[in-house]
């Protein structure tokens, strides 16, 4: 992968950047994403944000080895942390981590001040997309648009938001298998919903022969097993 090969997970991402837009690329991993956007001139500027030294320094060497130190800034510090205002970033994107994990960092950006409601949010989370909407619904983000894909025989979703001026609610089967996502990728879809199953029901198994009592955790995977089995009849 390089700036002219990007992977199939963010190549999808990119996509979604706004033309000539601002963009702030959270964990950039050799700042891949916005070299790339950048090559294309498809972005005016972008911030390429890494929390470990060795990842961020790999990132400012490669954006220096093209020549993009005018329009890409690598910065060394904590999620949205190394936004500033005056920036004036317009798209946010944050791929290649849990979707917990993504919601903490927004989390964060959002109690600091750094989230001004115009950025979109192109987010791909590698697992947990169920949390990740919840905080999108519950900070007033419409989900405008989804991706499924896979790739190294892996299934990965790419959620773009954008804040609503009004508020945004969604079911609980939206929360966990996406708003459009069976529609629009029926054979993904069931197959990422038909290998979870099989999770799952190993999962299941083992805890009814657990030695110490997991009733609880026994209902709770039933549950999750009859809503899956569901959704694939």
């Amino acid at each position: 992968m390089d700036e002219k090969h990007l992977s199939l997970r963010l190549e999808k991402a990119s996509a979604y950047v706004p033309k000539n837009g601002r963009l702030a690329d959270i964990g950039s991993d050799h700042a891949y994403l916005p070299c790339a956007l950048v090559y294309r001139n498809e972005i005016a500027f972008a911030i390429a944000g890494e929390i470990v030294t060795g990842p961020f320094i790999t990132a400012q060497e490669q954006v220096k080895r093209l020549g993009y130190q005018e329009k890409i800034d690598v910065r060394l510090g904590n999620g949205l942390a190394v936004i500033k205002l005056e920036d004036n970033i317009n798209a946010l994107t944050i791929c290649g981590m849990g979707g917990a994990l993504i919601a903490s960092i927004l989390e964060d950006g959002y109690q600091d001040g750094k989230l001004t409601g115009r950025e979109r949010l192109i987010l791909q989370p590698n697992i947990g997309e169920e949390p990740l909407r919840k905080w999108l619904m519950n900070h007033q983000y419409e989900i405008i648009g989804e991706e499924l894909l896979e790739e190294d025989e892996k299934m990965y979703e790419i959620i773009i938001a954008e804040k609503s001026q009004s508020a945004v609610s969604y079911t609980q089967a939206q929360l966990t298998f996406g708003l459009h996502l069976r529609e629009k990728f029926p054979t993904l879809f069931k197959q990422k919903w038909q290998r979870q199953l099989i999770k799952e029901q190993s999962i299941l198994a083992s805890l009814k022969t657990a030695t110490k009592d997991q009733t609880e955790k026994v209902q709770i995977f039933e549950t999750k097993i009859a809503e899956i089995e569901r959704l694939l009849k």
